[in-house]
């Protein structure tokens, strides 16, 4: 619903657009900190907390980091169907709660919810912006990421493998259907250079959104590298939001986290010479510890004394951590040295369909009646010669994870209630939904008790990867801002 306000944008804070010169501290003037928050850490991601420090958090910038892997296949395959879609779907409903408390208190946004298609998201965020009565907001658009027509067609080689017969990315013939560089710092600085509030962004890598607004405001040289990879410590450790102040660290009995209800979302102080301290809002739920801290600082690292960015390539195996008080923890000790010559580049391309139906079922004999289930399906298909590229046929609760009845499982108590779930992946859409069909039949056509039917079916975008020149993607980058009362 539309609304409109009158009154026009006001800033306690004011900011130039050059970067701030680097200066060394002394006794009478105290060192200047940049207070970072993370309002998301993946696409679906709670809002609340972000309000939060959108509010409470005294902060300079705040970053929404919202992709994973996949998102932004899947995100093209909106926009091939639809030109203006692409972006992140809770992205007008995050400014709708961020916007004014932002500009009011003059932090700055930093986000990759453009996804695939930064231009479209830009439009979203003026919009958001000119109902608020914030006309003279600057939304910057940063674009290049998307690499297909560099990529489609080539012998470049897959890093990963595919899950099929090939080895470069002309193996995949026409089922490629995206491919997007992760984009380094750099594009993002000169928007904040040029004076944007917000800045709307497509594939960059993780903790180069916040390393950005770092470089900008202490004007830190793009091949220093310690400071480089210091500043890659601070977003690396934000980026996953709640996990930080304890979201998937927790487990009860062991590592006990309070108030997850009300988890607050992590922040960092940053001094120029890259030592910071990560925090929380006070009163927030959640709980910020040197544990958590490095449960998070080692998560996704497969070395952690090469921790490889477009930016930098980040030594995190000397980091020291300092439990200054409560829910305040200072990090030291990271260094670095230079970046890659080359980028990774994500690669979607469609690999069939994936169909799963489920069927529960309770009280005695429970696991007995879905195996048999289980076994009628299979046999079914087995019989009609139904081609298969491959299924699972899972027992949630039994063996859904840890895979066959096993000593874990052979020894446990049988459960009262069991759900049995059939995962295959089809070449045709129709073949997907006949193996839905085959797990609904069990209603009528199985052993007794069976209820609860659910089934789905939907196009499997798989991703591999690629590695591009540098100077290739990025000489294609583009930085756009616009004024809010003005369409991008």
């Amino acid at each position: 619903m539309s609304r409109t306000r009158t009154p026009t944008r006001t800033r306690t804070r004011t900011r130039t657009p050059t970067p701030t010169p680097r200066r060394t501290p002394t006794s009478e003037k105290p060192a200047r900190r940049i207070r970072i928050g993370c309002g998301a850490g993946f696409a679906d991601d709670r809002v609340d907390p972000a309000v939060e420090l959108a509010e409470h958090g005294r902060l300079d910038y705040l970053v929404f980091e919202c992709l994973a892997e996949r998102t932004v296949a899947l995100a093209q395959l909106d926009r091939l169907r639809d030109p203006d879609t692409g972006c992140n779907e809770w992205l007008e409903e995050r400014m709708e709660a961020v916007l004014e408390p932002c500009a009011r208190q003059g932090t700055r946004i930093i986000t990759n919810m453009g996804a695939a298609n930064p231009t479209a998201a830009a439009r979203v965020v003026a919009e958001v912006a000119r109902r608020l009565g914030l006309d003279g907001l600057r939304i910057a658009t940063v674009t290049g990421d998307d690499v297909l027509h560099l990529v489609k067609g080539t012998h470049l080689p897959l890093l990963d493998g595919p899950g099929r017969a090939a080895s470069t990315v002309s193996d995949l013939h026409e089922t490629v259907v995206s491919a997007n560089a992760y984009l380094g710092a750099t594009p993002i600085t000169e928007a904040l250079a040029q004076g944007a509030d917000v800045v709307v962004t497509g594939r960059v890598a993780d903790p180069s959104l916040f390393l950005a607004p770092l470089m900008h405001e202490f004007g830190w040289p793009p091949t220093d590298w310690p400071l480089l990879a210091r500043g890659t410590a601070v977003g690396h450790l934000l980026e996953c939001a709640g996990q930080l102040t304890g979201g998937y660290y927790a487990d009860p009995g062991t590592k006990d986290v309070p108030d997850l209800a009300r988890l607050g979302f992590p922040l960092a102080e940053v001094a120029e010479d890259g030592s910071f301290t990560v925090t929380k809002v006070p009163g927030s739920g959640g709980r910020l510890t040197p544990a958590t801290v490095t449960e998070q600082l080692l998560y996704e690292v497969h070395d952690p004394s090469a921790y490889l960015t477009p930016d930098v390539t980040a030594d995190f195996s000397r980091a020291h951590l300092t439990h200054l008080a409560e829910d305040r923890v200072a990090v030291t000790g990271i260094t670095g040295r230079e970046r890659p010559l080359t980028l990774k580049a994500s690669v979607g391309y469609r690999d069939g369909f994936l169909a799963h139906g489920e069927i529960s079922y309770a009280g005695p004999g429970a696991v007995a009646r879905a195996r048999e289930a289980a076994r009628i399906v299979q046999q079914r298909l087995t019989q009609a010669e139904f081609p298969v590229t491959e299924a699972r046929y899972d027992l949630i609760g039994v063996d859904a994870v840890h895979r066959g009845a096993g000593a874990a499982t052979a020894t446990a108590v049988e459960p009262a209630e069991v759900r049995l779930r059939v995962a295959a992946r089809t070449e045709t859409l129709l073949q997907a939904r006949r193996l839905g069909r085959e797990v609904a039949s069990l209603w009528l056509n199985g052993p007794y008790g069976g209820a609860g039917v659910t089934r789905e079916t939907r196009e499997n975008i798989a991703i591999t990867s690629v590695l591009l020149p540098r100077e290739l993607v990025m000489s294609a980058t583009g930085v756009q801002v616009k004024t809010a009362g003005v369409t991008p």
